[in-house]
C-alpha cells in the first residue's frame, strides 16, 4: 500500500474509531475535517443523498436516536485505486445496539439489533469526496418483525467477519498479487455472463473462480449461501432468470474496482442494469421493465480463489422503481402493534 492509501485508510480507521465509541463531538469533528464541502454523499433508499454538511444531523444522528448505545464494528477495511487510479476506501461492518426508538419508521424491538453496512470512500487530495453507502434496513425490518416482501431463499444471519480474521489489517503483499486479485474477480465477472447467451451453466467456469466451499453473504431479502449449488438455488438462477440481459447496458453503469492484497472491492452507484423480464427474483413479476441496481461487495481470495463474497444491494431502491414503496407497506404491517402509534406519534416505550 502507498503512502496516499495508507493515509486515507488512516483517516477513515479514526471515523471507524470515534463511531465505535460513539463520541458525538469526535464524529462532528472528524466528519467536518475529512469531508470536502461539496462531497457527494449517496445513501441507500430510504436516506438518498446527504449534504455534507448535513451528514451527521441526517444520517448518523437519528441512527444514534433509535440505538441509544449505538456501536460501528467494522469487519473489513481495504485502500487502493480503481483502473482510473481515483483512490478508494471501502469498509463493511455493522452497526449495533439495542433498538429503543422508531428507526426511519421501523419499530423497535427493546432488543439488541444489527444493521449490515457496506461504505465506499473516494479521496482526492486528502479529502473524501464522495460516499456510496448501503445500510441493510431489510435486516433491521426482519428484526423488528415487520418485514413486508417475499421471503428470502438464503440464510438470513448475522453475517460473519472475514474467515481469516484479518479483514481490517490485509496481509502485506506485492502490488502485482492486488493487481491479480482484482484481475481474478474482473474475469470472474465477465465469465458469469457468457450465460446463458453463449451457452449453459458450464460456459461460467465457476470452478476456475471460486473455492468449492466459498461462501456468498447476500443482502436481507436474498440472503447467505454455501457452495455452488446453494448460490445457484437461492440466488444466481433466480437473478440470471429474472434478468438474463444484465451486463448489456456498459454505458449505463460504472464500476470502481480496487484491491488490497487479497481483498477486493468494488462499487458504483449504479453499477447494474438489467430488465426484469422473467419470473424467480425476489417474488417479483416479470414487468419487463429496466431497472438499475446499486451493488456494493467485497471478495476475499485464499490460494488464488474466492472463498468469500460479501454482498449488498440496495433492494428498496428496486423496489421503489418498480412502483412498490416498501416503507409505506413495513409501516402498515406494523401499525397492528398494540404500541406502534405510540412510537409513530413520538412517546415513549
Amino acid at each position: 500500500m502507498n503512502d496516499a492509501h495508507h493515509q486515507n485508510k488512516t483517516a477513515i480507521e479514526g471515523l471507524c474509531k470515534a463511531l465505535y465509541d460513539f463520541d458525538e463531538q469526535a464524529v462532528r469533528a472528524i466528519l467536518g475535517h475529512l469531508l470536502s464541502a461539496d462531497a457527494a454523499c449517496h445513501f441507500s433508499r430510504p436516506i438518498g443523498d446527504v449534504e455534507s454538511s448535513q451528514l451527521y444531523d441526517a444520517v448518523f444522528s437519528p441512527l444514534r436516536f433509535a440505538l441509544p448505545d449505538l456501536e460501528r464494528r467494522d469487519m473489513i477495511c481495504i485502500a487502493g485505486s480503481d483502473h482510473d487510479k481515483a483512490a478508494w476506501v471501502g469498509c463493511a461492518g455493522h452497526y449495533i445496539g439495542i433498538f429503543k426508538t422508531p428507526f426511519l419508521g421501523i419499530p423497535p424491538t427493546g432488543h439488541i439489533a444489527h444493521i449490515r453496512f457496506h461504505e465506499f470512500f473516494r479521496f482526492e487530495n486528502g479529502k473524501v469526496v464522495e460516499i456510496q453507502a448501503i445500510w441493510d434496513l431489510p435486516e433491521l425490518m426482519m428484526q423488528a418483525g415487520v418485514w413486508p416482501m417475499a421471503p428470502s431463499l438464503g440464510r438470513e444471519w448475522n453475517v460473519p467477519a472475514p474467515a481469516t480474521q484479518d479483514g481490517l489489517n490485509p496481509p502485506v503483499t506485492h502490488l502485482e498479487h492486488t493487481s491479480a486479485s482484482v484481475q481474478h474477480v474482473v474475469d470472474m465477472l465477465r465469465a458469469l455472463q457468457r450465460y446463458p447467451s453463449q451457452g449453459g451453466v458450464e460456459v461460467m467456469e465457476m470452478e476456475l473462480y471460486w473455492h468449492p466451499h466459498f461462501s456468498w453473504y447476500g443482502p436481507a431479502g436474498i440472503g447467505s449461501s454455501r457452495g455452488g449449488d446453494g448460490f445457484r438455488n437461492c440466488h444466481q438462477q433466480p437473478f440470471l432468470n429474472a434478468m438474463p440481459d444484465r451486463g448489456q447496458y456498459p454505458e449505463e453503469v460504472s464500476h470502481h474496482f480496487f484491491a488490497e492484497g487479497d481483498y477486493v472491492g468494488v462499487t458504483g452507484w449504479p453499477n447494474m442494469a438489467q430488465t426484469i423480464s422473467g419470473d424467480g427474483w425476489l417474488g417479483i413479476a416479470p414487468t419487463h421493465q429496466k431497472i438499475t441496481l446499486r451493488s456494493l461487495d467485497f471478495w476475499r481470495l485464499e490460494k488464488g480463489l474466492i472463498r468469500e463474497n460479501w454482498v449488498l444491494v440496495d433492494l428498496l431502491d428496486v423496489w421503489a422503481q418498480i412502483g412498490v414503496d416498501v416503507m409505506a407497506r413495513m409501516q402498515q404491517l406494523a401499525s397492528v402493534r398494540p404500541n406502534y402509534m405510540m412510537y409513530h406519534n413520538g412517546g415513549v416505550g
